[in-house]
């Protein structure tokens, strides 16, 4: 089993920039990899960034790419999501998520194996 649980979200403004956290427990985090997904009000979960376990590889979301960065300290069973240059369609419930097997499904939800319960993060424009 793993447990995961995010951390960092909130109300913030169009344009600043937020930090999430997901922290690890259950099993050897350094062998996930780990992704980030959300979901908007109305709206299906989508792949949003994800890292290989030793974070040799990452994937972004077009939406987010250059805005956004994933990383992850293996040491302290953490992952995390560096938000910059948010808009409000950023809104939603953010979810870290850890699958078991090796690169290369990183952005298919269905992939991963187990997930948090989620961080709200607003934007107001």
């Amino acid at each position: 089993q793993v447990q995961l649980v995010e951390s960092g979200g909130g109300l913030v403004q169009a344009g600043d920039s937020l930090r999430l956290s997901c922290a690890a427990s259950g099993r050897t985090f350094s062998t996930f990899v780990m992704g980030w997904f959300r979901q908007a009000p109305g709206k299906v979960r989508e792949f949003v960034a994800a890292v290989s376990s030793s974070a040799g590889y990452t994937s972004y979301a077009d939406s987010v790419k250059g805005r956004f960065t994933i990383s992850r300290d293996n040491a302290k069973n953490t992952l995390y999501l560096q938000m910059s240059s948010l808009k409000p369609e950023d809104t939603a419930v953010y979810y870290c998520a850890a699958d078991l097997a090796i690169w290369g499904r990183q952005n298919v939800e269905e992939a991963y194996d187990y997930w948090g319960q989620g961080t709200q993060v607003t934007v107001s424009s």
